[in-house]
């Protein structure tokens, strides 16, 4: 087998490729440097001039990606000429005030969305993780670690099934090794999957159970209130024994979608059928007669806080559609700005 067919390479790639060098998949990215493996070895890459020039964000190479790569002569270093299409991709809001896309991962098989059974647990932020899962385009999956410590996992189950509706859930210990086997079932021969989560919740040792060795390092976390210290820093594709792959991710603080309206559908389907339930069209949800979700608020059918929650994501995705629409229109009068601005400094043929 060749050294890319053992990271997922398969001939459907073939008719996308239109540049120059070979195929190879990014391992790991540091400061817009990358690692990556080809049939010829482990290159240093960065991208070249030419597709570096007028690129956004979301076009630049992440960790997973296919890419055409280019090996310098007589060196271990290599140019990065061109990104094959991704097949799935899985994205938030850059932190902070900015109006950016930051890729977490790409050309990933399952989305592993992974909560410890303490104190981290927290259905609110499932919602978030699972909407962009939905738009991704790869298949969620819950994973609950820290097994060995909850005597009765079943009510955080139970509570996980009220969001993640058809999303299969796993309860796993990295100390014991119940319910490893279930998750590298899923991983089998050329699959690759991402673990998201935040610090703490024990993806690097969840990491080490499914390789079988001491892959990551690991850092304890706090007793008083189950928050970790963060100890990946950066994402790295890592080859496990059995043929599979798994990408480790940095412990995420907070988690802003960035366009997830695909995902609000699915993932909160039960509170949209409700909706359509109702009397009027136009409803509100507030005071109208005949509201279908005031009803089964009511009743308790469904829960203030999954709603509250719906209402807040969908005001967030407005307000980011809203900023989305401002910064492109600023960057289109500022594109025929320069347009302008460089047509003036050509000089005038003479006739």
């Amino acid at each position: 087998m060749n050294r890319i067919e053992q990271y997922g390479w398969t001939d459907n790639h073939l008719p996308q490729i239109s540049a120059p060098g070979q195929p190879g998949r990014i391992l790991l990215e540091h400061k817009h440097l990358y690692r990556v493996v080809t049939n010829d070895g482990e290159w240093l890459c960065s991208v070249s001039g030419k597709y570096r020039h007028g690129r956004t964000r979301e076009e630049f190479p992440a960790v997973g990606d296919w890419v055409m790569a280019e090996q310098m002569p007589g060196e271990e270093r290599g140019i990065i000429h061109a990104v094959l299409p991704r097949k799935s991709q899985f994205s938030r809001k850059i932190a902070g005030e900015t109006t950016e896309i930051q890729l977490i991962v790409v050309n990933v098989d399952y989305v592993f969305l992974v909560m410890s059974l303490n104190h981290d647990f927290s259905l609110r932020r499932l919602e978030r993780y699972l909407l962009a899962a939905w738009d991704s385009g790869a298949n969620p999956v819950v994973v609950l670690t820290k097994k060995d410590q909850c005597p009765d996992p079943t009510p955080y189950i139970q509570e996980v099934e009220t969001v993640a509706f058809g999303v299969p859930v796993h309860t796993v210990s990295s100390i014991t090794g119940e319910g490893i086997a279930s998750l590298q079932e899923l991983l089998s021969a050329g699959k690759t999957g991402a673990l998201l989560g935040s610090s703490g919740v024990g993806k690097s040792s969840l990491i080490n159970a499914l390789s079988g060795n001491e892959a990551m390092a690991v850092q304890d976390i706090r007793t008083d209130d189950s928050k970790g210290r963060h100890t990946t820093t950066h994402r790295e594709l890592i080859l496990l024994p059995d043929g599979g792959l798994l990408i480790d991710t940095p412990g995420m603080r907070e988690f802003q979608l960035w366009d997830s309206s695909g995902g609000v559908s699915a993932g909160f389907s039960d509170i949209e059928n409700l909706a359509e339930m109702c009397r009027f069209r136009n409803c509100g949800h507030t005071n109208e007669p005949g509201c279908a979700i005031q009803e089964a608020l009511t009743d308790g059918t469904l829960s203030l806080d999954r709603y509250l929650s719906y209402v807040k994501l969908q005001r967030e995705l407005a307000h980011l559609e809203r900023k989305n629409d401002a910064a492109a229109q600023k960057a289109e009068r500022n594109k025929w700005k320069q347009i302008t601005k460089d047509n003036r400094k050509r000089p005038v043929k003479k006739r």
